[in-house]
């Protein structure tokens, strides 16, 4: 009884009984929903669609993947300096955003304009004060050499 089967099987698909590329559906019932196929939501979207018409006109003109224009690649390669200066201007704030960090610039600071008001006076003293100024240190570098 199987071998029966098989053979009316057999006399129904001459082409050897490949299953897939005869289905059920168009010969049968008119009643049935055909199957239908499915979109690939990829190649559905409108930015793959460009790309790929894109890459078809550069494979037209004899352009390859990776030529880019110029004036694209220049452009390409700022925005990726600017990129770079601005992670490293990031990391050198974060730096500074230590309370220490803060505090030692702040001292820094105030140093350096003591040392500019210094200067300025210096500068506006008349030359007998300096020479003045000048002996004192000698005189108390000499006395405690002698204490010594």
């Amino acid at each position: 009884l199987p071998a029966s089967m098989y053979t009316e099987i057999q006399r129904e698909r001459p082409d050897g009984g490949n299953i897939l590329t005869h289905p059920d559906y168009i010969d049968g019932n008119p009643d049935l929903i055909k199957p239908k196929k499915l979109l690939n939501p990829v190649k559905a979207s409108k930015s793959h669609q460009e790309l790929h018409r894109e890459l078809l006109m550069n494979h037209k003109r004899g352009l390859g993947v990776e030529s880019k224009p110029e004036l694209q690649r220049v452009l390409e390669h700022r925005r990726r300096d600017l990129l770079i200066k601005q992670k490293k201007e990031e990391e050198e704030a974060k730096k500074l955003q230590s309370p220490f960090e803060k505090e030692l610039l702040r001292r820094h600071q105030r140093l350096d304009q003591l040392e500019k008001e210094q200067e300025k006076q210096e500068d506006h003293a008349p030359e007998f004060i300096k020479v003045k100024e000048n002996l004192r240190r000698t005189s108390t570098v000499t006395g405690d050499e002698k204490a010594a």
